[in-house]
């Protein structure tokens, strides 16, 4: 028994030890162990996403381009023709029918070319509605700016830690967005309209 206690007490004095780093090298290696320990977590998150929302996702989009061929995009050319007709009736479709179907039908970037349809003075205002739908059009339909999608993913991926409903999000999202390149276009078609006239009043006086 004795030799047994001898021979352990000579095996842990020949364990060596290991103490923790100090002072500069401490903070260096404390440092790296958060720093790799941020992509450990940034990979849990991707395996989440894997195995939970992306699945949803690649169906949506199958689907929706698919709608897309059905219908077809030279409908959506026809309404840019009878969004460029003035009157107050016909804002709605320019700031908000032309710029919602342009985006999902043909997505970022392709959408703002739908402005060719439109006169000088409505282009920046419609291109001002387009651009901002591209944001709010991703949590429901995200074909339509793909490039953008981790982004919303990642804060969709807070709301469901906190115990949210993506769903909920994302059409909250979308209402929003549309409320907001309505108003946007409007004030935007206002302020070029203005500068165009001041523009030409100039060019007439210099002359």
């Amino acid at each position: 028994m004795s030799l047994s206690l001898a021979l352990s007490g000579i095996t842990l004095a020949a364990t060596p030890t290991v103490q923790k780093p100090h002072g500069l090298f401490g903070a260096l290696a404390t440092a790296a162990q958060w720093f790799i320990g941020l992509f450990n977590e940034g990979g849990t998150v991707f395996v989440g996403l894997l195995t939970g929302i992306i699945p949803t996702l690649v169906v949506l989009l199958t689907f929706v381009n698919a709608l897309i061929r059905l219908i077809g995009p030279e409908r959506i050319e026809h309404l840019g023709e009878v969004a460029a007709r003035p009157g107050l009736v016909y804002y709605p479709i320019r700031y908000l029918v032309l710029p919602v179907l342009s985006v999902f039908f043909l997505t970022n970037p392709m959408a703002y070319t739908m402005g060719r349809f439109l006169p000088e003075k409505y282009k920046p205002a419609f291109y001002d509605s387009a651009v901002s739908f591209v944001h709010a059009i991703t949590g429901l339909f995200p074909h339509a700016n793909a490039g953008e999608l981790f982004v919303y993913l990642g804060i969709a991926a807070g709301i469901t830690t906190l115990g949210g409903q993506i769903g909920d999000l994302a059409i909250r999202y979308l209402l929003v967005g549309m409320v907001v390149i309505l108003i946007r276009g409007i004030l935007t078609e206002f302020i070029t309209v203005r500068m165009m006239a001041r523009r030409t009043a100039n060019e007439e006086a210099a002359a």
